[in-house]
């Protein structure tokens, strides 16, 4: 018969050791909150493109048409933009409320 290692007696001390590590640590938090982009913000922008003979009545109509365009996707970005940005302000307060939250918990009074 073998006798006893003495790290076998330190067993105990470790495993107890372990779990109040665990204890003290903040459970995992869930993901922080996402927007979805209207989905006028994700298409490509389209532009008119010119006919392969254009005429000056073919220009007129395409450089009406590339205005309309570019009025358009400068509108699609920014409805991103501002998406973006409310994504973020309520991403820092949904992390400021975590942190609020977690000093509350740690305190021992």
């Amino acid at each position: 018969m073998t006798p006893p290692l003495r790290l076998i007696r330190l067993a105990p001390l470790v495993s107890l050791a372990m779990i109040a590590s665990c204890a003290a640590s903040l459970p995992p938090s869930a993901p922080p909150p996402r927007l979805s982009l209207p989905t006028a913000a994700t298409t490509p922008c389209v532009l008119a493109v010119l006919p392969e003979a254009p005429t000056r009545a073919d220009l007129d109509v395409a450089y009406a048409e590339r205005g309309a365009g570019l009025v358009a996707c400068e509108g699609a970005r920014r409805l991103a933009v501002e998406s973006l940005l409310a994504e973020r302000a309520l991403q820092d307060r949904w992390r400021a409320d975590i942190a609020r939250a977690s000093k509350r918990r740690l305190r021992p009074w």
